[in-house]
């Protein structure tokens, strides 16, 4: 039997690659470089940020089940506990927290 903490750990590792992949993917497919990955964490809170130099925020739409994409900005909704959008000089940049002591 798999120890309680070690499932919790496992929930949230799957989830922050869950999240920084379908940020990064969405920040390639559709933005434009440069592009940057931060991380910021502690044993309350990981904040995942990514940027591009697209100026174009992301929109969150329910993807039909025949549809091939479209679900990125949704899961990203449905597994962090924030989201925003901050726009610089260039570009944007994507925040999404976990707050892992509620996981």
């Amino acid at each position: 039997m798999i120890p309680y903490r070690l499932l919790r750990k496992d929930a949230a590792a799957f989830t922050t690659e869950l999240v920084v992949g379908e940020l990064v993917t969405n920040a390639i497919r559709h933005g434009s470089g440069p592009f940057g990955l931060r991380m910021i964490g502690d044993r309350q809170m990981l904040i995942c940020e990514v940027s591009d130099g697209s100026a174009t925020a992301p929109h969150l739409r329910y993807a039909r089940s025949s549809d091939r994409g479209g679900r990125g900005p949704f899961l990203i909704a449905e597994l962090t506990d924030r989201r925003r959008t901050r726009f610089g000089d260039i570009g944007k940049t994507i925040r999404a927290e976990q707050d892992l002591a509620a996981a």
